[in-house]
Order: structure tokens, then C-alpha cells, then sequence
């Protein structure tokens, strides 16, 4: 190649290297103001998988509706906070139960909650002695830890997600419960859930155990005449994502049976839960509550509402 045609051709190489480092440049000066301009997320603006964070549950845990899950309560990821209020009705052929309350989620990590609980004994407490529409009720201050793993995003191991939890609970009409045998108005239920969600199969699968002195969750006291130590107590819960918005599932919780003056039985639930917003929940279910304060076989229909971020 002549002198003339390397120069030419060196010319041209040096022309073309300029252009490229203009555009390059003019992209990045295009694209600098929007970068400068984004923001990282919110502390309130949620990101988790809807449903992930569950329903409220009886005692205010986040979890199914009989029993809590290792899932943290609200929307919000390890970055954020999320928070909920709930209200839930229960209506049994002999009784009514109230509960409400609210729940925050931190970080993902950490789950403060309080509910209230409210039992109408209807016409049962006219027949106790204690006049027609008696209504026992408790506070209960919960709190859960997540220790280990991931139910949402650890789809790879089988390990599931865990947490520690506890459920401070303090009942009204102390004397009342003494005299039905009840050794105490308020205890502590504690209790450890393991929780898998395996989103290839649609399914989530949740096993709590509880070390608990509860009479009726602590509605009737705590500890009785027949056994007043702690008993260990299996929960689990099964769930079924037909599809994003709309869960079905059950449900069965063992319970203690402390009390002479009246047998207490497990619990179980069949449940249909719709989320047709991140801040939305409704959760139907038919349960099968067993004996109660004296009254067989009671059955009951179940709605909760949940509203939160």
C-alpha cells in the first residue's frame, strides 16, 4: 500500500473513532439527567408477591385464618415497611366472635401485632348463669421473628422460610374464669412456623407448632382444672394459588383441653382468600370448631376483611 493510501485510510480510521466517541458521549449525556433523576424505592412502596404477605389471622399474625404462617404481615420487602388492619367475624350456631386489630411488617424481618377478640356467648350465656349475650373477650400483643430463609424467593432448596413467634394474651372477667376453673387470666402462647411457598406448583405449605396453656385461644383463661402445664400443639395449613388474585385452602389447628366444665376440640377450616388489590383481602371460610363452652359440634362461617400496604 502507497504512502498516499495508508494516509487516507489512517484518515478515515481517526474520523470514524471521532464520530463513535460523539454519539457515545451524546447518549450518556441524554441518559445522565433521567439516572440523576431516579429514585430508589419507597419505604411504603410495598414490592412483595401479592398474597405473600398473607391474611390476618384470629390472634393477628399474618398467616392463614386459624393459624399463623413464617411469612412477615404486609407488602413490603426487606426495604420497606408494610402495615395492615383487619376485622373478622365468626358466626357459629351457639356463639359469635369478634376480632380486630392491626399488624406492621418491618423489613421483612420482624412482625408486631394486636388484636382484640370479642365472644358472644349468645343464648348459652343465659343457660351458664351468666345472662343472655355475656361476652368474654382478651387483648393479645403478638410479635414475630423470620430466623432463616426465604418461602418466596429460595425456590432452588428445599428449605423453607422460619420464624419464632410469641402471642401475650390477657383475658377479661378474671373471677368469671376462675370460677369455671381457669388458673389464670393472661398467659404467653409460643410458637415456631415453617413456611414454603413452591410457585412452580402453585402451592404454599405451612407447619406451626405452639407451646400454649390457652382455653379457647385464652378466651376462657389459661390452664384449668384437669392440666395446667404447656402442651405442645401442631398447626398446619395448605393453600392452593388457582390463580394470582384468588387462594383455597385448609386448615387445622390442635388445641388443649384444660377445662372440666367443658371439652374443647381441634379446629379446621376449608378457605377461599381474594386479593383484588395489593391492599386489599377478603377471606371466607367453613369451619368445624367442635365443642365450645358446653355446645357440640359447633360449625361456623368466617369473614375477615384486610386493608393495609
Amino acid at each position: 500500500m502507497s504512502p498516499v493510501s495508508r494516509l487516507g485510510l489512517t484518515k478515515s480510521v481517526v474520523a470514524l473513532t471521532l464520530l463513535l466517541s460523539s454519539t457515545v458521549k451524546a447518549q450518556e449525556t441524554t441518559a445522565a439527567p433521567a439516572d440523576a433523576t431516579a429514585k430508589p424505592p419507597g419505604l411504603f412502596s410495598g414490592g412483595k408477591l401479592l398474597a405473600t404477605g398473607g391474611v390476618s389471622q384470629l390472634e393477628g399474625a399474618g398467616g392463614g385464618g386459624l393459624t399463623p404462617w413464617a411469612l412477615i404481615t404486609g407488602n413490603a420487602t426487606e426495604e420497606g415497611i408494610g402495615a395492615n388492619a383487619h376485622y373478622t367475624a365468626v358466626y357459629a350456631q351457639e356463639y359469635n366472635l369478634q376480632t380486630y386489630g392491626v399488624a406492621i411488617g418491618l423489613f421483612d424481618r420482624l412482625e408486631l401485632s394486636y388484636a382484640r377478640q370479642d365472644f358472644d356467648t349468645q343464648a348459652t350465656g343465659a343457660a351458664l348463669g351468666l345472662g343472655r349475650g355475656y361476652t368474654f373477650g382478651q387483648d393479645i400483643w403478638g410479635l414475630k421473628l423470620r430466623v432463616l430463609g426465604d418461602a418466596v424467593y429460595d425456590q432452588d432448596i428445599w428449605l423453607p422460610q422460619v420464624a419464632l413467634g410469641a402471642q401475650w394474651k390477657h383475658a377479661d372477667h378474671a373471677a368469671i374464669l376462675a370460677a369455671v376453673g381457669a388458673r389464670d387470666d393472661e398467659g404467653v402462647d409460643l410458637y415456631v412456623s415453617a413456611t414454603k411457598v413452591l410457585l412452580a406448583e402453585s402451592l404454599l405449605v405451612n407447619a406451626t407448632l405452639r407451646f400454649t396453656r390457652a382455653n379457647q385461644t385464652g378466651l376462657l383463661g389459661f390452664g384449668g382444672d384437669q392440666e395446667n402445664d404447656y402442651e405442645h400443639a401442631f398447626e398446619g395449613s395448605a393453600a392452593w394459588m388457582i390463580r394470582r388474585d384468588l387462594v383455597a385452602g385448609v386448615e387445622y389447628r390442635m388445641k388443649p383441653d384444660n377445662l372440666g366444665f367443658a371439652k374443647e376440640d381441634d379446629w379446621a377450616d376449608v378457605f377461599v382468600a381474594w386479593f383484588p388489590s395489593p391492599h386489599v383481602s377478603v377471606t371466607l371460610a367453613y369451619a368445624d370448631l367442635g365443642d365450645i363452652a358446653t355446645r357440640e359440634d359447633q360449625r361456623a362461617f368466617y369473614l375477615s376483611l384486610q386493608s393495609g400496604f
